[in-house]
């Protein structure tokens, strides 16, 4: 675990979640598990009520990514952990800390979601920077 109190945030943004977000992924990857759409079932797990897909998550990481390192960046690896369930409505903070560059424009940063500051995901990603002077919105709406 790293200890980010005393790293300088490199990135943050706020990503709301909404259900519109985990039917289109649900739809788009066939990861149709009712803990994602089905409160019944939903509230006979641990997690007493459905959970947003852990891979819709990391896709906010790599949009956020390509935000902020540009357009063309490549995620080339990661080593995440899932800490917390996400619900439809919250609204996920990422935030990149302590990036290292390596040779041609690789570059790896420890990256944490948050949903009101407790952790849902963290880790090390490593990436291929893209253009930066090339911007593209990735507003999520």
């Amino acid at each position: 675990m790293v200890n980010v109190q005393n790293l300088r945030t490199n990135y943050e943004k706020n990503i709301p979640v909404t259900s519109e977000m985990v039917e289109f992924f649900g739809k788009a990857t066939g990861d149709r598990n009712p803990l994602h759409f089905d409160e019944e079932f939903a509230k006979h797990t641990r997690f007493k009520r459905t959970i947003v897909h852990g891979a819709l998550t990391v896709g906010l990481i790599s949009a956020c990514l390509t935000d902020c390192y540009g357009v063309g960046t490549v995620y080339l690896e990661q080593d995440l952990k899932f800490k917390n369930p996400v619900h439809v409505g919250d609204v996920v903070m990422i935030e990149f800390y302590n990036e290292k560059h390596a040779w041609r424009n690789r570059v790896k940063l420890f990256v944490i979601a948050s949903v009101n500051n407790r952790h849902v995901a963290d880790g090390w990603v490593r990436i291929i920077k893209g253009n930066p002077l090339i911007h593209i919105d990735t507003t999520h709406s």
